[in-house]
């Protein structure tokens, strides 16, 4: 398929569904190729982190003062 560049502005979103049906458009100016839009490889979404695609759990103890003071004392944190 070959469009110009104001039906691409005009049509993107269509022209986008186009491509991931496996399309292939052609963006022309004055009828002459200009850009050609493809699909891209599809890559699978991921989590940033560590933590990324395994189920996580607080521990029982996570809001425990007397560890929060521990670690506190550990790391120089003074008291409020």
């Amino acid at each position: 398929m070959q469009a110009t560049i104001h039906e691409a502005k005009a049509r993107l979103s269509e022209l986008i569904e186009t491509v991931e049906n496996g399309g292939e458009v052609v963006i022309a100016r004055r009828k002459q190729p200009v850009a050609r839009l493809v699909a891209t490889k599809h890559r699978k979404r991921s989590r940033i982190g560590v933590l990324a695609g395994r189920p996580f759990r607080m521990g029982r103890d996570f809001d425990d003062t007397q560890a929060t003071e521990r670690l506190a004392k550990v790391f120089g944190v003074p008291k409020q």
